[in-house]
């Protein structure tokens, strides 16, 4: 939103006792002066101080209502509502970094901690989601693959090219929590990670393979959740969570 521009009246409030001739006469030589300035004024340059319309002031019953609103609250204006003290609650799918395959890895201080480490214990692994044309679908993220995102789909492990967004993972706002057959724990709300072709919605989950801990997605469509690791598409319907 570009800011508002404030426009000042030459005369002050007194000076509605004048007469309406001298007040258009007055108006009608101020905007034909901010013509003739705009005329000289180079091709394609603004001046801040050159309102492109008239202002608009309010009409005799706005006045009046306004005077009404000031008089009714014993001549105070209505206080504005008391200021809540605490930051607003984060978006439905949380605070993500959008990115491509086709450049180089964020470092940690962009994408936060790693949340989960892969098979050889040291490459990070980090959740987010991959876009696609008609559905976004959650995903596992490394620098170590290739490409950084990798989805479960159709029994297998695809690795993702083009765009995709990493969530960093705060757990000061966010944690994983037990459930199973797509559903959703009671009292909690989930990550938004995604959709399908159809609208239904996926959840960020992270399920047990060989002992690792492996991102992937959840529903409860799904009746559980998928996660790709090795290659293959694993499906899991409890002892798995979700974000």
């Amino acid at each position: 939103m570009s800011p508002r521009r404030k426009s000042h009246d030459s005369s002050s409030s007194s000076s509605s006792s004048s007469s309406s001739s001298s007040s258009d006469s007055a108006s009608s030589k101020r905007y034909k002066k901010m013509d003739q300035y705009r005329s000289d004024d180079h091709e394609g340059s603004f001046h801040v101080g050159m309102p492109a319309v008239p202002p608009q002031f309010p009409d005799t019953h706005d006045r009046e209502q306004h005077h009404g609103d000031h008089n009714a609250t014993g001549g105070q204006f209505p206080s504005p509502p008391p200021y809540a003290g605490h930051a607003p609650a984060p978006p439905p799918s949380g605070y993500r970094l959008p990115l491509t395959t086709t450049t180089a890895f964020p470092d940690l201080h962009q994408t936060g901690q790693p949340p989960f480490y892969d098979a050889d214990g040291v490459s990070p692994v980090f959740i987010g989601s991959a876009l696609f044309e008609k559905s976004v679908h959650p995903c596992k993220i490394g620098p170590h693959l290739q490409p950084f995102a990798s989805v479960p789909y159709g029994g297998g492990e695809h690795g993702h090219h083009g765009r995709y967004d990493l969530l960093p993972f705060r757990p000061d706002q966010m944690e994983f929590v037990y459930t199973s057959h797509g559903r959703i724990p009671p009292g909690r709300r989930p990550v938004e990670g995604g959709y399908e072709d159809g609208g239904e919605k996926l959840y960020h989950a992270v399920a047990v393979v060989s002992g690792v801990k492996v991102p992937g997605k959840a529903g409860e469509h799904l009746d559980g959740c998928r996660v790709a690791f090795g290659g293959v598409e694993y499906s899991m319907d409890d002892n798995y969570e979700i974000l």
